[in-house]
């Protein structure tokens, strides 16, 4: 029998393909899914040349095991761009490729049930209206079975009967009640994409001239063609998305489109803005991929995508590496965010890559925003973007809010009390919108209820045992937990220190903040919405429901509540301790503050209602607070990126970072310091700064310590020649548990 040879990309740190002998039987091409022996292991990889022969000797060969025939292989621009994110971030092709595709697909024992025909059941707006009353109370399994349908867009067989021993039973009797549909798909098959069939058009919003202008510039795009949407909050952009994306599908019957999110929580709203919009496409030509989805969902998520069947798929950043073999437009909403950039194994921007995938394919790319971030706005500065205007609210009479800033200082100068860390102005507005029916909403960055617990005896301040960090107080839990590693334990008593039994919590956060509005604003709804309210999946989708409802008089959050949502009734917007951001180390703070603070005003006012924002801040004459206060993102960005330019800061300079783990502080040092030194051996380097090695801002995480290294240059070319150079010299330099590399920091 005739061989052929294959090399397999794995995912392992080694940035080399592996050779492997099949025969030809196995039918393995490039872009297949083979499963192979590796060690004394069987694991997945992914086939990226076939050749005639190989250079291993033949008794180092080993055979295939198996190939995934079911699965059509990935497309060659599907590989380039694994590639290309390889080559850029300095990691091997497999450390790329492999964890962009679904759990399900690593595992070979899964590929025969994967590719089954699939059994899928959809809750119907029937059922959604009926079922919560007619389960009995104490039916918890049931309960949990309608819970799973109502969270999810469908509910696998397979993952039915893992909540309940009788699902499919049930599932049966609620499917002739009408509560629920029953879905046959042949995974399997590689269908044709739907076009969009003739079905009644959808009453539309008028567009502004800016966004008609808008629409157009991107439906005639020709080739790659970067767009920089920048809208006001409240101007319409996901209109423009829609109007957009729209145009494209029905100008081509088999196009596919990605639309990415920054977080998990913003993907329920828009999934119903697409639906509503493209009712006419079948309900799996709109799919959603991120990392909140059961294993089996993402997988048959992908898989549609892959196969053509998903015309828009919409995701957060693991989804800008989705196969799309089809793909015709890329939007990327709130461009400027910091969720785009992976902070763990292939620390990649999300944005970046959308942009190459965008010029490799020769496709329009829109980056929207209401705080572009500044990488993007110099970009437009230097025509290499087409900026999009929308400086007006969409609906008629939705004006921008009034910001207005809180002068702490002067409050205590004149003896005006406030509760709790909420001033007399900021309840008062509270109370008046209360009283009109309003909502009202308050930011904080800082979730639990306080950063510390201090005892005012001994000085003494609870702090995680495996981290160097104060640990954070969370009063309905009774628990001191460390937002770094996760250490959990009760609260004392007592100071461990000094035995003084008044040991009290410093600082506030959102269970604080909603404790005290609980009574400051008598009678009044408190809602809050953070990463401890909304861990369990679909609470974060249940909550916000109850906001847009209007069983929520004040809302309090984190971030999560910052962007994107759409809140009709809100008409206020207090600000808690934002100056905290203003005197950082970290270069982009004032920069991600003002986002923030443009981002959370937009919330107010966006439905007619008079919007207006209060700052609570003890630097009322700071001149990011005025440039707030005018709305003038763009004076604060042209100042910004002056000061940018004078320090050598990105993006008038490219940087890397190279992060050293250790168990103790002095042996990452060490590393660092002699990883610096091996710079010397490279030519490109001398382009390169090399800073001192650092310790990170939180030295030590799970007992292990940890430093940084930054180098930097004005040529990109330099820094990634100098990087490639420097990999395998890094590689024999001993003495750190981890070490890694990043391209293009954002926390430094």
């Amino acid at each position: 029998m005739n061989e052929v040879f294959v090399r397999v990309a794995l995912d392992h740190p080694l940035p080399t393909l592996f050779d492997y002998r099949c025969g030809t039987s196995l039918a393995a091409v490039v872009g297949t899914l083979v499963s192979v022996p590796f060690g004394k292991r069987h694991v997945v990889g992914l086939v990226c040349e076939v050749a005639a022969r190989s250079d291993v000797p033949a008794e180092r060969l080993r055979d295939v095991d198996k190939v995934c025939t079911s699965c059509p292989p990935v497309s060659a621009h599907w590989l380039a761009l694994a590639a290309f994110a390889a080559d850029y971030y300095q990691r091997g092709l497999g450390e790329v490729a492999l964890p962009a595709l679904p759990q399900a697909l690593r595992d070979a024992s899964r590929w025969a049930r994967l590719f089954a025909p699939e059994e899928r059941y959809r809750l119907t707006a029937e059922g959604r209206r009926a079922l919560p009353d007619a389960l009995p109370a104490r039916a918890t399994a049931l309960r949990a079975l309608a819970q799973a349908l109502a969270q999810a867009d469908f509910l696998l067989a397979a993952d039915a009967r893992a909540l309940h021993p009788k699902a499919l039973a049930t599932l049966d009797t609620w499917q002739t009640a009408g509560w629920v549909t029953l879905e046959v798909i042949d995974a399997a098959a590689v269908p044709a994409a739907p076009s969009l069939p003739g079905a009644p058009a959808p009453v539309l919003p008028t567009l502004t001239d800016e966004q008609a202008s808008a629409v157009e510039a991107i439906r005639d795009a020709d080739g790659f063609a970067p767009f920089l949407l920048h809208g006001v909050t409240g101007s319409g952009k996901t209109e423009v998305y829609l109007r957009a994306l729209a145009a494209i599908l029905a100008a081509k019957p088999d196009a596919q489109a990605l639309v990415l999110v920054p977080e998990i929580n913003l993907t329920p709203q828009f999934e119903a803005a697409f639906r509503a919009r493209f009712a006419a496409l079948d309900a799996s030509a709109i799919v959603t991929l991120h990392s909140g989805l059961a294993e089996g969902e993402r997988a048959c998520n992908w898989f549609a995508a892959h196969t053509g069947r998903a015309r828009i798929v919409l995701g957060t950043r693991l989804a800008v590496l989705a196969s799309l073999p089809r793909l015709e437009i890329i939007v990327v909403d709130e461009e400027h965010d910091p969720a785009y950039k992976q902070q763990e194994g292939l620390r990649y921007s999300a944005r970046d890559l959308a942009i190459y995938r965008a010029k490799q394919l020769g496709v329009p790319v829109v980056l929207g925003s209401a705080t572009p971030s500044l990488e993007s706005w110099w970009q437009a500065d230097q025509g290499r973007y087409k900026r999009l205007t929308l400086s007006r609210r969409a609906v008629a009479d939705a004006a921008l809010p009034t910001v207005r800033l809180i002068d702490l200082e002067d409050e205590r100068r004149r003896g005006r009390a406030s509760i709790e860390g909420l001033s007399g102005p900021l309840i008062a507005a509270m109370k008046a919108r209360l009283e009109r029916g309003e909502q009202s909403l308050v930011f904080l960055n800082r979730r639990g209820y306080a950063p510390q617990l201090a005892c005012d005896a001994c000085g003494w301040v609870a702090g995680c045992p495996r981290c160097s960090a104060y640990v954070v107080l969370h009063k309905p839990e009774r628990a001191l937990r460390c937002h770094h590693c996760g250490w959990e334990s009760r609260i004392p008593r007592s100071c461990p220190e000094c035995g003084n039994v008044d040991i009290a919590p410093l600082g506030r956060g959102t269970q604080r903040v909603e404790e005290t509005l609980a009574s400051a604003v008598p009678g009044a709804r408190v809602l809050r919405i953070d990463a401890d309210s909304t861990r369990r999946k679909g609470s974060a989708q249940a909550l916000f429901s109850d906001v847009h409802a209007g069983e929520v008089d004040i809302l309090v959050g984190t971030q999560m509540i910052a962007k994107g949502h759409d809140f009709q009734r809100v008409s206020l917007v207090g600000v808690l301790n934002a100056d905290t951001a203003l005197f950082s180390h970290d270069f982009r703070a004032s920069e991600r503050l003002f986002a923030q603070l443009m981002q959370v005003s937009g919330r107010a006012g966006r439905a007619g209602l008079p919007g207006e924002v209060l700052v609570q801040t003890r630097y009322a004459r700071h001149a990011l607070y005025h440039a707030l206060g005018r709305h003038d993102y763009v004076g604060f960005a042209n100042a910004t990126l002056a000061e940018r330019r004078d320090a050598h800061l990105p993006p008038f300079v490219y940087q890397a970072l190279l992060r050293a783990e250790g168990r103790t502080l002095e042996a990452a040092l060490a590393f660092l310091e002699q990883a610096a030194a091996e710079l010397g051996q490279i030519p490109a380097a001398e382009r390169v700064t090399v800073y001192d090695a650092v310790p990170l801002t939180i030295v030590k995480v799970m007992h292990v310590h940890r430093a940084q290294l930054l180098i930097e240059s004005a040529s990109r070319a330099a820094l990634q020649a100098t990087l490639r150079a420097w990999q395998p010299l890094l590689r024999a330099v001993k003495g750190v548990l981890r070490w890694n590399l990043e391209v293009d920091p954002l926390d430094i």
